[in-house]
């Protein structure tokens, strides 16, 4: 069972390996481009939809895609800010909890 398992491990461990290897090591920084995406998706969507209003195109097939752009990229923008905060409060935790077992290594003074 244990030689299964550090089978199972080492597969793991293979595939995380060639995943680094395939995206040169930015498989962990989704983070750094969804802001950009989201910015160029949402300037996009204002521009299709003012393009399609402009021309009174109401219901037309680029005043929808021009709304489904706006409204993608607003969503993700939500999300992105969403998941931003529950890093932060998570980073925060650690750290707390970190500095919460620094004060436990600091010995007491001994009474005489």
């Amino acid at each position: 069972m244990s030689a299964e398992h550090a089978v199972r491990t080492n597969s793991i461990l293979d595939q995380h390996l060639e995943l680094t290897v395939a995206t040169g090591g930015t498989e962990d920084s989704c983070y750094h481009c969804t802001l950009p995406f989201s910015i160029v998706l949402l300037m996009i969507g204002i521009a299709v939809t003012a393009v399609a209003y402009s021309f009174n195109s109401h219901g037309s097939v680029i005043s929808i895609l021009g709304l489904v752009l706006l409204s993608s990229s607003l969503l993700l923008l939500l999300l992105l800010l969403g998941l931003t905060a529950l890093h932060w409060k998570l980073r925060q935790q650690k750290t707390d909890r970190h500095s919460a077992s620094q004060c436990t290594l600091v010995e007491s003074p001994r009474p005489n």
